[in-house]
């Protein structure tokens, strides 16, 4: 057990450990079934996604992950059964990171956690898996240990991160209300390639996700004649491949009809293709203003 408030202590303005790190402090480790933490939202920031909630709690779980595999391997994709949302923090919130781990071994880290803000929570995930692969093709495991160990210990500064631009869609004209289709030009250059990962820069799959999100509010907002909804679960989130910097993306929104046992009247099914092969996939839930599921 560690103390329970990061301490202004440096971090770099940029670059690893930094552009794109989203746990300030390690509070509480339980063996390699419970880890704690918290992440303060830099309050100079326009926009911080739901998905990078879900992404502060699969960094949490890598940093357990990789130190029970003495750096020598890290999750770096995942698959997530089930998201909600409950509610969206915002800039200047301080994130409670609570990460459950039921499985850790040198093929994957199986885990489940939520995220509360000032004791309410705003998200859970559930049935989220993570494949290991060798650390050293993405960061240079000494380094790695090192960051650990700070923050386990006084923790880093807050504020580090300096926030990441909507990704900014081209409609496709084959597009209908019900099947919206969009190109994403994956930046070639961005800030926190630095951080995911040094040595080998990937496209984050949160970020993905938030520009699928933009796709799939669109479709359910149009199938509902009602710019009020709200996101409140996502599911079947598969990740099949890497996205390198400069790559191009089609993305795809399908209006789909919910299933029986779905409490939320509108579901968005989402791809994410490069070069004819799907890499990428989600459900995404809306619910009306006021509505819950």
């Amino acid at each position: 057990m560690v103390g329970s408030t990061a301490q202004a202590t440096s971090a770099a303005p940029t670059g690893r450990f930094a552009a794109f790190s989203f746990v300030d402090q390690i509070t509480q480790i339980q063996g390699v079934t419970r880890v704690c933490g918290l992440y303060t939202i830099p309050a100079n920031i326009e926009h911080f996604p739901a998905s990078l909630v879900a992404e502060a709690l699969g960094q949490l779980a890598a940093w357990v992950a990789m130190a029970t595999l003495d750096f020598s391997q890290r999750p770096v994709a995942a698959l997530a059964g089930d998201t909600k949302i409950f509610s969206l923090p915002k800039p200047g919130d301080t994130l409670e990171l609570i990460v459950d781990i039921e499985s850790c071994d040198a093929e994957s880290i199986v885990y489940r956690g939520h995220a509360l803000v000032n004791g309410c929570l705003v998200l859970e995930l559930a049935d989220t898996v993570g494949s290991m692969l060798d650390i050293h093709a993405f960061d240079d495991p000494a380094a790695l240990a090192a960051d650990f160990a700070r923050l386990c210990a006084e923790g880093r500064a807050a504020g580090a991160f300096k926030g990441v631009p909507r990704a900014s869609l081209t409609d496709l004209p084959e597009s209908t209300p019900e099947h919206l289709q969009a190109l994403l030009a994956v930046p070639a250059q961005a800030a926190f390639f630095e951080d995911h990962f040094p040595r080998r820069p990937v496209f984050p799959a949160t970020l993905l996700l938030d520009a699928l999100l933009q796709l799939a509010i669109r479709v359910a907002a149009l199938a509902s004649g009602d710019t009020t909804l709200h996101l409140t679960r996502i599911t079947n989130v598969k990740v099949r491949a890497f996205t390198a910097p400069g790559a191009n993306l089609l993305l795809s929104a399908q209006l789909a009809a919910p299933g029986v046992d779905d409490l939320e009247p509108f579901l968005v099914k989402l791809t994410a293709q490069a070069d004819g092969k799907t890499i990428a996939g989600a459900k995404m839930y809306f619910a009306l203003a006021g509505e819950t599921a």
